[in-house]
């Protein structure tokens, strides 16, 4: 974690009050390990140093988790935590939606996105939510980036509410698991993992009045792009999203790994060394959100709002603003280099035309002095013969040119010779052709050699 964000959570979350309520976990404090350290992130995706050290970005609250985490907090583990790390790449996810309606499941692990987006891509219903409320991800994914330890204290909480009243529940799809303080939803079928359909204003605070309180749709297959898990109370803290594997780990909610490894063909797309480490989308804070979105989702605490997402907005507003200076001066320089390589461009076409032009010159004085030696070749031979127009067996033979190498020296009375034999032939009388007759055999004198239609009858 860059040192910067971790000064940030210590000094705007230090502060945050400890929610107690009944067996309810209290609310991690924002010292806490952080579970998104990248040590090898990308350049690209790390914020800015302005960014990082920025005093006006608002954290989430308690309350606001609650209201954010409350339709997902009862996933199942494996797929919670694909789905947090993916919220933090929203154009991705939103990629993936597309490609999903279009092509099914097809050419998913063939597809440039995180890993993650990947993993959840593979669960078409949850994909499909993602997209579709773009600006809750997008505030799911701001909140895993700042205050992941927050965001795994919500989900907890959550489910212990859902525990108290009986909704949370060991089922045929599912398995919970309550350690201590820390309650762990499992899949429990080995091939197979369900999305829960719940809803929260109901789930979190009663039995619903007929029916369960969470019901499943189909199963989706378990796959090796589950590679992902919740150290749910180790290291000290709450624990947080780590790579398995698929390597069994020992832990009291691992068992899932232990059942479902056997029928799982690992692949490097997912189970790969370069995963230890979780990659997040820091740049996922610099994104704005339509703030009345994000404020439907009121379902635990209804009188909360989101105007932290409104701060953030005109703060990442002016972030962009400012970065907006930086990408034109880039594009000017970019408009620059540009310019300048068309400048080189000009000036070495240029010098080819300089070079080209010199060998032209030479070219040209070749081509007369060839030239001149022709005329003298053509003089010599028109002062030695007599050409005899009469006779047709006399003929000047020319060069294959467009217009003869010897256009230049046009003789007029020559010309007006042929001009004036050409006018006698017109006015001599013209033979008309008289076809044979349809019925005629092999005689008469048309071209094709018979009488009648041309071969192949119809019309022509």
């Amino acid at each position: 974690m860059h040192r910067g964000v971790g000064f940030l959570l210590v000094l705007f979350l230090g502060g945050l009050p400890v929610v107690k309520a009944g067996s309810i976990p209290s609310v991690a404090p924002a010292h806490a390990q952080d579970q998104n350290q990248d040590p090898n992130q990308d350049q690209n995706q790390a914020p800015s140093p302005d960014q990082a050290q920025s005093p006006d970005y608002q954290p989430f609250s308690p309350e606001q988790l609650d209201n954010l985490l409350s339709p997902i907090a009862l996933y199942p583990d494996p797929l919670l935590a694909q789905l947090l790390v993916a919220a933090t790449f929203p154009d991705q996810v939103e990629e993936a939606a597309r490609w999903v309606r279009g092509n099914g499941q097809a050419g998913i692990d063939d597809q440039n996105w995180d890993v993650s987006v990947k993993a959840v891509a593979h669960y078409p219903t949850v994909i499909e939510m993602m997209a579709d409320k773009i600006d809750w991800t997008t505030s799911v994914g701001q909140a895993y980036v700042n205050q992941s330890t927050d965001v795994s204290a919500a989900v907890q909480r959550l489910r212990h509410m859902a525990r108290r009243v009986g909704n949370l529940v060991t089922t045929q799809q599912q398995e919970v698991i309550e350690n201590g303080e820390y309650i762990a939803i499992d899949p429990i079928q080995p091939q197979f993992i369900y999305v829960p359909v719940y809803d929260p204003a109901i789930c979190f605070y009663r039995r619903p009045f007929w029916g369960p309180a969470i019901a499943f749709g189909v199963g989706f297959p378990i796959g090796a792009w589950l590679n992902l898990d919740f150290h749910w109370g180790f290291g000290g803290g709450w624990g947080g999203v780590f790579y398995t594997g698929w390597r069994p780990w020992g832990g009291w909610n691992g068992g899932w790994v232990n059942r479902c490894r056997p029928f799982v063909r690992v692949n490097n797309v997912y189970v790969n060394n370069r995963y230890t480490n979780i990659n997040v989308n820091r740049t996922v804070i610099n994104r704005t959100v339509n703030v009345t979105n994000v404020n439907r989702y009121n379902s635990i605490h209804n009188n909360v709002n989101f105007n932290n997402v409104r701060v953030n907005n005109i703060r990442v507003n002016n972030y962009n603003a400012g970065r907006g200076n930086i990408q034109v001066n880039n594009q000017v320089n970019n408009n620059s280099r540009v310019n300048n390589t068309r400048v080189n461009n000009v000036q070495n076409n240029v010098n080819s035309n300089v070079q080209n032009n010199r060998g032209s010159t030479v070219n040209n004085k070749v081509l007369n002095r060839n030239i001149d030696v022709n005329n003298s070749r053509v003089n010599q031979f028109r002062g030695n013969t007599t050409i005899n127009q009469n006779n047709p067996s006399t003929k000047v033979t020319q060069d294959v040119h467009s217009f003869g190498h010897s256009e230049g020296n046009f003789n007029a009375n020559v010309a007006s010779q042929r001009g004036q034999t050409s006018r006698t032939q017109m006015t001599q009388p013209v033979h008309t052709y008289t076809p044979a007759s349809r019925g005629g055999g092999g005689g008469g004198s048309h071209p094709s050699g018979g009488g009648g239609r041309p071969s192949g009858g119809g019309r022509h």
